[in-house]
């Protein structure tokens, strides 16, 4: 029986989740997504638009989450694969540096690849009892 060689989605799903995982976002960023990456989230947040564009503010929005939030624990679960698009559930314990409010969260995040780059990412939010 031979194996099929990993698709170049599977090959950047893996790769992205495996960072995550390590937490390693910002590398991931840089080594898997496209220089016009659209990331979409569900609503506007902290003066940022819940639509950006380009990597560079992609960037600057991940790294207002490593600033805003110490991280007690992240878990990445998938990649869960269907064409040139995969989901990852992104599950967070996180307490806020500021005000000291400790929380956590749920997202499925859906990510599309297009040139073998991550061209699009979007996040649904879950509830979370």
């Amino acid at each position: 029986m031979t194996t099929a060689a990993p698709t170049v989605t599977e090959a950047v799903a893996r790769e992205l989740v495996d960072l995550c995982r390590a937490g390693r976002n910002l590398d991931a960023i840089t080594k898997l997504y496209s220089p016009d990456i659209v990331s979409v989230e569900t609503m506007d947040f902290n003066g940022m638009p819940a639509r950006m564009t380009g990597i560079d503010a992609i960037r600057r929005k991940n790294e207002w989450w490593f600033d805003t939030f110490d991280t007690h624990s992240h878990e990445s679960e998938g990649p869960y694969l269907n064409g040139d698009q995969f989901t990852v559930k992104h599950t967070y314990d996180v307490t806020n540096k500021q005000t000291g409010e400790r929380r956590q969260s749920a997202e499925i995040a859906l990510y599309t690849v297009k040139n073998g780059k991550v061209a699009e990412e979007r996040f649904f939010h879950m509830k979370m009892d």
